[in-house]
């Protein structure tokens, strides 16, 4: 039991560390420093673990890569729009 919830409280602090970022990006509508390297590295690590928790049947394990997989991908997307309108 102790060790499920060291697990939630981890997978919580991994999974809303992104939020801020997304808050951020959207105030100042710029994300250019945000690499889209590791970005595209924790899109391929977060699918895995997010198959990897549904191969397991592991709700913890599923549910923080599936919001973290979202944030992820609202990032990546918001960089994209952000900068295709910088350049026009």
């Amino acid at each position: 039991m102790t060790w499920s919830i060291i697990g939630t409280i981890a997978a919580m602090c991994t999974t809303v560390g992104f939020i801020p970022q997304i808050i951020r990006g959207i105030k100042t509508k710029e994300l250019n420093d945000v690499s889209p390297i590791m970005l595209s590295l924790l899109l391929l690590g977060c699918s895995m673990w997010l198959i990897y928790g549904l191969h397991l049947r592991d709700i913890i394990i599923v549910l923080a890569n599936g919001f973290t997989l979202s944030f992820v991908i609202t990032i990546f997307s918001l960089r994209v729009l952000y900068k295709r309108h910088t350049k026009q």
